[in-house]
């Protein structure tokens, strides 16, 4: 450099005459950058295969060369607008710089976090949330990041090499961070203020993060390391998710201790339905056992929380109030002492929805009607005024959540999938049993599931509708025909009968079951009888299932089901006719409206029409055969 100074200050005024001809100080340093980054190139190749030297000192070098060709070369003209190829020479070491640093920034890490741990995570101030171990993987790493923006490299393609490989970096210590925290997490997520520190730390890394993000280029950066950092914003994310569902599911017995104590307080209101507006007085005394606990909670959670974990806290909050309350208030569980009293070697698991696959498990049941008279007894039903409160208190719940703006939008409350299942659950105390029935039919559709994944045997039908052109009442006609490859075991003669239920709304006072004789001995029985079933002119035919049980007959105890199938009308309709082959299963599918349809049905105590029309859909339900 002293020779091009020499060249440019005493040289150059005596022989730059014409400057535009002749410029001795861009000559010089030209002509010296020449043959010195041909040394370079060739010397850094070598180093790069076998390294002589530390990782800094070819840092330093780096900046020597780059304060070298800014001050000296950059504005000649032959290289004014080209890209200098140097930077490219230092790759490697640059890359090595970084491996290095991976390993520097990984100690500091488990030092910090170890440190910070053993502190109990003290918070680095009054005035912030999250504690100091954040803090001091930050500071190394902004540390790294500013070396690689203050090489200032003008080769963007080397300079998207260097983001690139910083960015996993980043995805390697920030995830590491993440996996102790949610490691150590369930030790301190009953300790509430420390389970805060620890979700506002993770908080805290996706906060930096988006920072080194912009200071790295934003929307600028090369795609591939975007996206590096894009994932670990939303594994992040996933993170700060898991511990809040994590810390929440820490207060879900208090939550549903106090939902209890809602339901019991919702069942003590009498009187006529009333409209939401004149309510008021008995939405505060049911919720305020809920809204004790909430209200306190939520408090805390404003003071101890970043804004955003405090939503994550809050979305869980709310999903687990809102579950509790649709599981304990309006679809109770079964009572498992009842039905262990009831039934000796029973098997009953978690029966929080009436009819799920754990009903399965039961085994001897002796007949449908002992099913349905143990929900009558161990379940309670709403009122048209208890719904109404209810509703109204879910409004107050809302409001809660919402904290004045503060928490969560109020657009979420109307896409939350727990408050429309709720609402629906709620909607169905309204609605006639006919129409619960309608709703049942229509919606269930998988509902010989089982007999195509475990088939126990087959029937042939013949099922014809007919409807009387005056007076629209309407008729259907079943032929049983024959069965065939029934899957039954038993030590005595086996005699197998078919047996018809007709099930669907508005037959309260018609016939719903008939059955064919039994062919004793015969495990491919023939039948050909025909039976009638009427289902007058005020429901269509899309609303009714025939259900066919194939049984074997025992004499004087309770007749063994060898198999189910359905066949729903709707299928009948546009030909008007139908000969088919019911494959027949152990059970029937249920889904979950379904289940919470039955769930309903079973707390209808004083509908006679109840009594009398849903019999057979329980059966559907409840009935395993072994």
């Amino acid at each position: 450099m002293r020779v091009i100074e020499d060249d440019r200050t005493v040289y150059g005024p005596s022989l730059s005459q014409f400057p535009q001809e002749l410029n001795v100080g861009h000559l010089s340093a030209g002509t010296l950058w020449t043959l010195y980054k041909m040394d370079l190139k060739m010397a850094l190749e070598e180093h790069a295969t076998t390294k002589k030297c530390p990782t800094p000192e070819y840092m330093n070098l780096y900046f020597k060369v780059k304060g070298f060709y800014f001050k000296y070369v950059s504005d000649l003209p032959q290289y004014k607008q080209s890209i200098p190829e140097f930077p490219a020479w230092f790759i490697p070491f640059v890359m090595d710089w970084l491996n290095e640093n991976d390993e520097h920034s990984m100690d500091i890490l488990r030092n910090a976090y170890n440190r910070d741990k053993a502190d109990n995570f003290p918070q680095t101030s009054d005035h912030t949330r999250f504690s100091n171990s954040v803090v001091d993987v930050f500071t190394q790493l902004n540390e790294a990041l500013k070396l690689l923006k203050q090489m200032d490299c003008p080769n963007p393609v080397v300079y998207a090499d260097m983001m690139k490989r910083f960015s996993k970096t980043l995805n390697k210590v920030l995830l590491a961070y993440a996996d102790m925290v949610h490691k150590d997490f369930p030790k301190f997520s009953s300790n509430e203020k420390l389970a805060c520190i620890l979700m506002n730390n993770v908080q805290q890394l996706r906060v930096q993060l988006e920072k080194i993000y912009e200071t790295m280029g934003g929307n600028e950066l090369d795609p591939a390391c975007s996206q590096v950092l894009t994932n670990l914003q939303k594994k992040l994310n996933s993170v700060l998710d898991k511990l809040s569902g994590q810390f929440v599911t820490t207060l879900e017995p208090m939550i549903q201790e106090q939902t209890n104590k809602l339901g019991a307080l919702l069942s003590k209101i009498k009187g006529p339905q009333l409209q939401k507006t004149q309510v008021a007085a008995e939405v505060d005394i049911v919720l305020e056992p809920l809204m004790d606990l909430l209200e306190g909670s939520l408090q805390r959670y404003f003071q101890q929380c970043e804004k955003t974990v405090l939503k994550y806290i809050l979305k869980e909050l709310w999903r687990i109030t809102i579950v509790s309350m649709e599981k304990m208030v309006v679809l109770p569980p079964l009572a498992d002492k009842t039905l262990l009293k009831q039934l000796p070697n029973a098997k009953i698991q978690d029966v929080t929805k009436l009819m799920s696959t754990n009903i399965s498990n039961i085994k001897g049941m002796s007949s449908v009607k002992e099913m349905m008279d143990m929900a009558r007894e161990c379940e309670r039903s709403l009122t048209p005024k208890q719904c109404t409160v209810l509703d109204a208190a879910l409004d107050a719940i809302k409001e809660c959540f919402h904290a004045g703006g503060q928490g969560l939008k109020k657009s979420f409350f109307e896409k939350s999938p727990e408050l429309q299942s709720l609402k629906y659950a709620l909607s169905l105390y309204t609605q006639t049993t006919e129409q619960l029935i309608k709703t049942f039919i229509t919606s269930q559709k998988q509902q010989d599931l089982p007999s195509q994944e475990q088939p126990v045997g087959e029937v042939s039908v013949q099922v014809d509708l007919f409807s009387h052109p005056g007076t629209g009442e309407q008729k259907v006609t079943v032929k049983i025909l024959a069965a065939n490859d029934l899957r039954w075991q038993t030590s005595s003669v086996f005699k197998p009968f078919v047996e018809v239920h007709l099930v669907g709304p508005h037959l309260s006072d018609k016939k719903r079951k008939m059955a064919t004789k039994s062919k004793p001995g015969n495990w491919a029985p023939k039948f050909n009888e025909t039976f009638h079933f009427f289902l007058g002119n005020e429901g269509e035919p899309e609303h009714y299932e025939l259900m066919f049980q194939v049984k074997d007959y025992c004499f004087a105890r309770e007749d063994r089901i060898v198999g189910v199938g359905v066949l729903q009308l709707a299928n009948v309709v546009e030909q008007g006719s139908c000969a088919m082959w019911v494959q027949l299963g152990q059970r029937l599918h249920i889904d979950e409206t379904g289940l919470i349809l039955l769930r309903i049905l079973s707390q209808r105590q004083t509908d006679e029409v109840y009594l009398q029309e849903t019999t057979e859909i329980a059966i559907i339900a409840i009935y395993t055969f072994f």
